[in-house]
This record gives structure tokens, sequence and C-alpha cells, in this order.
């Protein structure tokens, strides 16, 4: 019965042990970074394809991820806490040829006192309602971490996006610019060959070289601007800097009406909000925090089983531990003047503030949703003007750029159909930023 009762003990710690580690390194293993010389040199990516891709190789949303896993293994600390553990420990004696002496009726008798080995073994248990309170703290605990993930999620694919439509955005302006510097340097060589023969003043000639060089200035600060947008949008996706991105859709398909229409249509469901969940989940641990409190003027109920084997090397040897012990405790507390009073008022208030605070930001929420909507809409409004504009502009300046060939425009009127395109591509720009991130702010107000 004594060897049966260690193997059962034995293998509850066992399997305990091996359910733990399996659970961590099942979850580690599934959220191993992907080597990144495994990146293709030339990666074309869509933008849901840049999205899912950063979600899969971002560093930062890793280890949001790994938190997870984290409180997963601090909720099993907890629940361990609980099941049975056994601990086992061996002891050596040497007395070093000492003798005991005892005194009894008729003289004293000289005991010699062996060497001895002891071998112990202890199988204990433990509840009590603190510890089943903080196993549901865990459970709460887990799921903030995976509302916490989300929205790093979320806020990633916002990131992602932004950086996408930038890098569209500015190889846009670039073209643009690139095709208007055809039409000038074709006027500026014109220009310099109608002085040459006396059919015009080298001051204009100048005056359009000025030009000339501002917009090959834009052009190249554009460039510069799309490396820095495109190695932005390498950093989401954790990609070496080397690796040429391919992007495959058009600022159209980015920024379509169907888009912001279908986004604006989307009815609210405050449930669905990631900031309302996590105050849930924030109100729901204040409560269990009261409960908690609550349990320290609870009983803690302990079983224990010891197993002791002695063994003597030499004569003699008294035998006085017993080898089986079985003991059962309960530990009530009785007095601590007021400390877990005090302890349950704390969390009591904490509760009530929790509860005050959710309250408000459920009435905040709605209002928040009509702002964004309205946000968004406005943005769009404004993108669609502004590109409006930027073709103008475009076919002001061609048509400048072809009067002045024929001398119906001045140079000032050239001139300031030249800025007007330069200030209406900044515009336009500007415009787009301000549309994406008004529609990733309601996508995420939405958890879409």
């Amino acid at each position: 019965m004594k060897k049966q009762l260690l193997v059962l003990i034995a293998a509850v710690a066992l399997s305990s042990s091996l359910m733990a580690e399996d659970h961590v390194m099942a979850a580690t293993k599934s959220h191993q970074p992907q080597d990144t010389s495994s990146v293709p040199a030339t990666l074309s990516l869509s933008l849901g394809e840049a999205q899912n891709y950063a979600v899969k190789q971002n560093r930062t949303l890793r280890n949001a991820s790994l938190a997870v896993q984290e409180a997963y293994a601090q909720r099993w600390q907890t629940i361990a806490s609980m099941l049975p553990s056994l601990d086992g420990n061996y002891t050596y004696s040497n007395y070093l040829g000492y003798s005991a002496t005892l005194g009894m009726m008729g003289g004293e008798i000289e005991i010699n006192m062996p060497n001895v080995g002891a071998l112990g073994l202890t199988a204990a248990v433990g509840i009590n309602g603190q510890g089943i309170v903080g196993v549901l703290l865990n459970n709460i605990a887990i799921d903030m971490r995976k509302i916490a993930l989300e929205q790093s999620e979320n806020e990633l694919r916002s990131s992602v996006m932004s950086a996408y439509v930038s890098v569209l955005a500015l190889q846009s302006i670039s073209n643009l610019l690139d095709s208007s510097l055809v039409n000038i340097q074709d006027l500026e060589q014109m220009t310099q060959n109608a002085v040459n023969v006396g059919a015009a003043e080298q001051t204009t000639a100048d005056q359009i070289r000025v030009r000339v060089n501002t917009l090959k200035n834009s052009i190249n600060t554009q460039k510069r601007n799309i490396e820095l947008a495109t190695n932005s949008l390498k950093v989401l996706l954790d990609v070496p800097v080397e690796t040429e991105l391919v992007l495959t859709e058009d600022i159209d398909d980015v920024l379509s009406p169907e888009r912001v229409i279908n986004l604006l249509a989307e009815n609210f469901n405050i449930e669905n909000n990631l900031n309302y969940q996590l105050l849930k989940k924030q109100t729901e641990l204040a409560r269990r925090n009261v409960h908690m409190a609550g349990w320290a003027y609870g009983p803690t109920v302990s079983l224990a089983y010891n197993y002791t084997n002695q063994q003597y090397y030499g004569e003699g040897g008294m035998r006085m531990t017993p080898p089986n012990v079985i003991q059962v405790s309960v530990k009530m507390p009785l007095w601590s003047s007021g400390k877990r009073a005090a302890g349950v008022i704390e969390k009591k208030i904490a509760y009530e503030e929790a509860k005050n605070t959710l309250s408000e930001t459920t009435d905040n929420l709605a209002i928040q949703y009509r702002q964004l909507c309205f946000n968004l809409t406005n943005a769009y409004e404004t993108y669609t003007n502004e590109k409006d504009n930027i073709e103008v502009a475009r076919r002001v300046f061609a048509s400048a750029t072809e009067k002045y060939k024929y001398g119906a425009s001045s140079n000032m009127e050239l001139t300031n159909a030249s800025n007007d395109l330069i200030n209406a591509q900044s515009s336009y720009v500007q415009a787009m930023l301000n549309l994406v991130s008004a529609q990733a702010d309601l996508e995420e107000f939405l958890n879409k």
C-alpha cells in the first residue's frame, strides 16, 4: 500500500509538470521568428498581403504574443500551487564514535551512536479560497493580454497601411513631376535656341532654367521621401533593407469610394470595441480582487504524507521516527487588527472606480464614433477635391507650357503654373495621408 501511494503521488507530479511544459512549448513554437535569410530578394505585396506579412514577422507583435503565453504560464503556476507536490531528501549523519550514556536503575548504560542514513519523502497538497480566486484572476489576465495583442495587431495593420499608401502617393507625385520636367526641359531647349538666333533674351532662358532646377529639386526630394517611406515599410515588415519591395496595388485601389462608404455604413457595436472590452475586463478584475481580499478570512486546508526510512550503519540504534505519518491541518485566521477589513474596503473602492470609468467610457465611445465618422467624411471630401485640384494644376501647367512655346503666355504665367503644380502636389499628398489616418482610426475603433 505504501509503495502504491508513493508511485501514485510521483505519477501525478510528473504528469502535471509535463502538461505545463507541453502547453508552454507548443505555444512558444507557434510564434518562432522566421529566419530573415529566407526573405526573397524581391517581395511583391498587395496592401492586405503586406499587413498579413507584418503580423507574422513583426518582432513587437511577437513580443505581445509571447506575453499571452507568459500569462498562461503564470496561470499554471497558480493552479500547480494547489496540486499535490512531492519532495524528497536524504540525510547522512556520522557521530564520529560518540557514545551516549543513559542513567538507569542499577547503573549507567553506554550506547554507541551508529552512523545513520535517512531517506524522506513528503507529499502535500493545500487548498484555500484565495488560490481558487487567483486562478480566476489569471484567466482575466490572459483575456486582457489577448485584447492587448489584438490592439497591437490592429495598430500594426494601420501603420502598414499608412506606410504603404505613403509610398504609393510619393511614387504618383514623382511620376507627375517627371512628366512635367520633360515638358519644361523641352521648353528650355527651345528658348535657348531662340536666344542663340537672337529671337529671345538670355534672361528668359535663365528664368526657365530656374524652373527646371526647381522641378529637379522637387523630384530629388520626392525620391528621398520614397526611399524613407519604403524603409519605414520594411521596418514594419521586418525584412532586410536590401530587399526590393514591389507594391502591386495602386492608390485608387486602396483609397476607393466603396471602401469609405462601406466603412461609414458599418453599425457601431460597442462590444466589438477593444478599449471597451479591455475596460470590462479591468472592471471584472477589480470585482474579483474584492473576492480575493474577502478570502483572507477563509481557512487553508492542507494534507501531507511523510515517509521516512532510516538505515543504521553499525550496531545499535533506536528508531524514534515513525516511517509513515499523515497530517491534516486547517488554518483559520482569527485577528489581524483590522488589516484584512481595510484590504476588503480598498478593493471595493477600486471596484467602484472601475465601474465609474466603464460607464463614462461607454458614453464617450458613442460620441467618439460620431467624431471619427465626421473626420473620415471630411478627409475623403478633401482628398477628392485635392485630387481634382492636382489634375487641374497639371493641365494648366501643360497648357501654359504649350502657349509659351508659341508666345501666347508670359514667363510669369508659366512660373505661376509651375508653382501651383508643386503646391497642389503637396496638398494632395497631405490630403491622402489624412484620409488614410482617418480611415485607419475608424477601422481600429470598429475592430475591423
